[in-house]
């Protein structure tokens, strides 16, 4: 049972869809490592990830989109999130993914963003999308590189603190 609504995006290996309430224990656990989920805002108390889990249900609802749940289509397993954020605060909207553990390394954030992308641009109307990064997180930067983003400047996030701004290609070209 969806939370949102958000339409299910497929791709080869994976389905993008609305989170449900499932997601919520995976997700949790990966914003209380903080090892694996500072580079993307983690949490030391439980309660603050919940809330982090609320927050994304309610950006889709105020905004229309958010994080779609990372599934794999031939396990049903959550392996990550990835979708267009743009809460209070932040510059522009943005694509942003993460993997779970054990899902490193495979691919699945790149087939997930480029369907986001497409998504963004496509579905949504969005003309230009950016990816935040933190500075040192060199496996989110080659993502971001290898998606064609160009490094724009460096910003006080205020949530964040220092975060690199990616400029991803726009719909003529990502369409085209």
């Amino acid at each position: 049972m969806s939370l949102v609504s958000a339409p299910r995006l497929v791709t080869d290996r994976l389905i993008l869809r609305g989170p449900e309430p499932r997601d919520a224990e995976p997700m949790i656990a990966f914003l209380l490592d903080r090892s694996r989920s500072d580079g993307f805002g983690g949490y030391d108390h439980r309660g603050d990830a919940w809330r982090w889990f609320a927050l994304n249900v309610g950006h889709w609802h105020l905004r229309g989109y958010g994080y779609f749940t990372i599934e794999m289509k031939d396990s049903g397993t959550p392996a990550g999130i990835c979708g267009i954020w743009n809460p209070e605060g932040w510059p522009e909207p943005e694509l942003g993914w993460v993997v779970f553990e054990g899902y490193e390394g495979q691919g699945i954030a790149r087939e997930a963003a480029e369907r986001a992308r497409r998504y963004a641009y496509a579905d949504l109307g969005l003309t230009t999308l950016t990816s935040n990064i933190v500075p040192g997180n060199r496996r989110s930067i080659a993502l971001a590189e290898r998606l064609g983003a160009v490094h724009e400047r460096t910003y006080q996030n205020h949530h964040m603190g220092e975060d690199m701004l990616f400029r991803h290609p726009g719909p003529e070209v990502v369409l085209a």
